[in-house]
């Protein structure tokens, strides 16, 4: 058994990233999204962490990891896991559904994963983008289903000066910030505002920014970037740093991850006849 990425970003509105991934050793360090995660998994089963509460998904259930909150990942059983990922725009769902999704991130639902499995299918043809926009369409109706009677009656708690810190992040993902600099734009001191944060979001600054800037990294070399332009543009020193981040985060090189995806890509012009199934299967 190896460990493969395959990841692509399809013309269809909503839906910003796709990943077909198998891994064995690798382990996700907690980070957070900007987007939706959507996530079947095919073989195997996966444990995670998310805001800091034991999870796991495996066989029939559909997994929605809601933006902005951290999650790691790591294999549930010695073989590792095969999974298959949808990265979909805030405004599928909207963020009113975040605290839902947090509450709720496992969803036992065979139909909406054969919804979620068709989707995959129609997105590995880009002539099949109407059938793809159209699932789409009726997953987000299921998922908003399933999740708008957990929504909390008014609006969500405030974070204060957290939310005021990762404001600043989003801000200045490329161009980074010293904390001492944050800590003077929001009149507070730079310890306070660490434990703020952390205490908010689950995890430091830092590695928050980090996740932000392999986010765009991955954005980048999914629209053809070269791995060396990649780096300073996400914000990275050099490439060796976007590397060694890149890696840490996905299991694979920002120029692996690139490669693949450019074969996918060929493979799924050159082939528009093969099914979901062959174009999905990693080695095992």
């Amino acid at each position: 058994m190896r460990e493969l990425v395959t990841a692509w970003r399809p013309t269809v509105p909503g839906v910003r990233e796709v990943f077909h991934a198998r891994f064995v050793a690798h382990a996700y360090p907690a980070h957070t999204h900007d987007a939706w995660t959507l996530l079947i998994v095919d073989d195997g089963a996966i444990a995670y962490d998310l805001e800091q509460h034991h999870h796991g998904t495996g066989g029939a259930m559909v997994t929605l990891l809601p933006p902005h909150v951290p999650h790691d990942g790591r294999a549930a059983t010695t073989h590792g896991f095969r999974k298959r990922v949808l990265y979909l725009d805030p405004g599928v769902l909207g963020e009113d559904l975040i605290g839902a999704a947090v509450d709720r991130p496992g969803l036992d639902d065979a139909p909406l994963r054969h919804r979620v499995h068709q989707l995959h299918a129609s997105l590995v043809s880009p002539g099949d983008a109407l059938e793809a926009e159209s699932r789409l369409t009726l997953i987000r109706d299921r998922l908003r289903g399933h999740l708008l009677p957990h929504v909390p009656d008014g609006p969500p708690a405030a974070r204060g000066l957290a939310g005021d810190l990762r404001d600043l992040l989003d801000r200045d993902t490329v161009t980074g910030l010293t904390l001492r600099d944050a800590a003077a734009e929001l009149h507070a001191h730079p310890s306070h505002l660490v434990r703020a944060f952390t205490r908010a979001f689950g995890l430091p600054p830092h590695r928050y920014l980090t996740g932000r800037r392999v986010d765009a990294a991955r954005r980048m070399l999914l629209a053809g970037m070269p791995p060396a332009e990649v780096a300073t543009a996400a914000g990275f020193h050099d490439q060796p740093h976007l590397n060694r981040h890149f890696t840490r985060v996905l299991g694979v090189t920002p120029g692996r991850y690139a490669a693949r995806s450019r074969a996918s890509a060929g493979t799924r012009m050159s082939a528009p006849a093969a099914t979901a199934e062959t174009l999905t299967r990693t080695p095992r």
